[in-house]
């Protein structure tokens, strides 16, 4: 039951006590569901169970968040809808998915702008991530200030190494359902497949594409080392998960209560962005003795090919100049 429905019941002064006293003398006096994509094991559940634990004992038991992870409740587009419903009241969500109701949630994924992740933390706990958060607002959700990490993304290829952009021409990668993907490989004279990441293990082991794109962690545990032969460290694409809130039913709830909520869920962000950051290291042995193969590439012949085909200025139209100017003013000129 959400803090809304349980105030109005309470408040109910026509309600016989007994309607009042059904809870249980134990239970929690809000309940709060979290979701997530992310299986169970990953430091992005890992993480928010333990804000979970830390905001129960926090509020000596008064505040219950129930972590459910690994699409229990639904697919990104229907966990999405039943937030902004109130039917769920967080949900970790990647901006780039998060595009298609705020358009500019996705300014952070533009190819090759991030060199590093100090460069990637000043602009979205600065001023880039206080713009996307305050046009979140607009839509009826509440972002909290720290985003999570999801890890730069690396392109893998089951046929030929991808060192230069010329050795993505004609090359078949998957990409997920956005068009900022879809946009940047056209661009680098790829062939572009949207997929859904649930068959994306299928589409290689059957040639359907060549290749994919995602983070380290995320290629050893889709166990995609066993349809892939190289991974490109590219970094061309930095990505992270806004934890969203219904703004209706946050802001119902009592303001230490938030406060509360606030703390632990910014605190495990940090934590969870320590996690991936140690991870990255050994996760890259770990895919070398599964026999991946890793390859250095030019990054700057990258970004000049993107820039040559007209991506960066294309996208700076789609955004608008004061948000271009806010992310240029954080990774330094594109366009």
């Amino acid at each position: 039951m959400t803090a809304l429905n349980r105030r109005t019941l309470i408040a109910g002064a026509a309600l016989p006590l007994f309607a009042i006293r059904t809870r249980p003398a134990h239970a929690a006096e809000f309940s709060l569901k979290l979701a997530n994509n992310a299986p169970i094991t990953h430091p992005q559940t890992v993480r928010a169970m333990e804000a979970a634990e830390r905001i129960k004992a926090a509020t000596s038991g008064r505040l219950e968040l129930q972590v459910f992870p690994n699409n229990q409740l639904g697919s990104d587009t229907d966990m999405l809808s039943q937030l902004r419903s109130g039917a769920i009241d967080f949900f970790t969500l990647s901006g780039l998915i998060l595009a298609t109701l705020v358009p500019v949630a996705s300014i952070n994924g533009i190819g090759f702008a991030f060199k590093d992740y100090d460069t990637v933390w000043k602009a979205m706990d600065g001023k880039l991530g206080a713009l996307v958060r305050a046009e979140i607002e607009k839509r009826g959700l509440i972002a909290m200030d720290k985003m999570w990490d999801n890890g730069f993304r690396q392109i893998t290829s089951s046929t030929h190494p991808i060192k230069t952009p010329d050795d993505l021409k004609g090359f078949k990668i998957r990409v997920p359902v956005s068009p900022l993907w879809t946009s940047m490989f056209q661009a680098l004279g790829a062939s572009p497949i949207s997929i859904n990441f649930s068959e994306v293990y299928s589409a290689l082991q059957t040639k359907i594409a060549e290749g994919q794109e995602n983070p380290l962690t995320l290629i050893q545990i889709a166990k995609l080392y066993e349809v892939q032969k190289y991974v490109s460290l590219t970094s061309h694409m930095w990505d992270g998960f806004w934890m969203l809130t219904n703004k209706k039913s946050f802001t119902a709830l009592p303001e230490d209560l938030q406060q509360v909520l606030a703390r632990e869920l910014n605190k495990s962000a940090l934590d969870e962005r320590a996690d991936i950051a140690k991870l990255n290291g050994s996760v890259a042995e770990d895919l070398k003795s599964k026999g991946l193969v890793f390859e250095d590439v030019n990054k700057p012949a990258f970004r000049d090919a993107l820039k040559t085909a007209g991506f960066y200025a294309e996208w700076k139209k789609k955004y608008g100049d004061e948000a271009w100017a806010v992310l240029e003013g954080e990774v330094g000129s594109l366009a």
